[in-house]
């Protein structure tokens, strides 16, 4: 693994924190800065804030995603025992 990558893993497991807003605000700047100079960190990001909005938006509601959409969304997370 090279050193890039090392660097995207350790930064992103803090990505919860960040989200909650309980960061230390000189790593919460680091972290925001690599987002801003790594395009794979930024998509996984904005997909996570994008999923948490959704939740938010929609995620109380019964039915408000079609069976079908939710069976492929856990399949592809590797979610399918949250199905049963």
């Amino acid at each position: 693994m090279n050193e890039r990558n090392e660097n995207c893993q350790h930064l992103l497991q803090y990505l919860s924190d960040y989200f909650e807003g309980s960061l230390d605000p000189e790593f919460c700047t680091e972290l925001e800065r690599h987002i801003s100079e790594c395009r794979n960190c930024r998509v996984v990001v904005d997909t996570t804030r994008k999923t948490i909005d959704l939740y938010h938006t929609y995620g109380n509601e019964t039915g408000a995603l079609p069976q079908e959409v939710r069976h492929r969304l856990f399949h592809r997370l590797n979610l399918e025992d949250f199905l049963k």
